[in-house]
């Protein structure tokens, strides 16, 4: 199926108006020794995330991980070997993948069993259960 000039001049409209909102990637790589990818944005400043919490990337070996494309727009990241793709906007406002793998990624914050946690949960057991939250004044 063939798209419309109009369909086209749209498509690009909606491209500029993201790149002017930015942020742009200049340079992408994969950091092994950290586990860190780690992106160059238009200006200078770098930004990093572990690639262990992006969909797509978290169960990847390194040898796939270290070839990283960058869309022409420098709104996209692409991993061929991978077939894995994020949204450089939106891994800045912490959104590693789907809504779906982002409701993964926190239940297993929420699962974690450390020793306070547990202890915190007795208490709050023997107490008859977790606390209320006061109303604000």
């Amino acid at each position: 199926m063939a798209i419309t000039k109009e369909q086209f001049r749209a498509a690009n409209a909606r491209g500029a108006a993201a790149s002017a909102r930015g942020p742009i990637a200049r340079a992408a790589r994969y950091d092994a020794r950290r586990g860190l990818v780690v992106l160059t944005l238009e200006g200078g400043c770098e930004f990093a995330f572990p690639a262990a919490l992006a969909e797509g990337l978290s169960h990847a070996p390194r040898s796939k991980l270290a070839k990283i494309k960058i869309s022409p727009n420098g709104l996209g990241l692409h991993w061929p070997l991978l077939d894995a793709d994020l949204y450089v906007p939106g891994l800045i406002e912490g959104a590693f993948g789907s809504r779906r793998w982002m409701q993964r990624i926190g239940k297993l914050g929420g699962a974690s069993r450390s020793a306070a946690k547990v202890k915190a949960s007795r208490e709050n057991g023997r107490r008859g259960g977790r606390p209320k939250e006061r109303a604000a004044a």
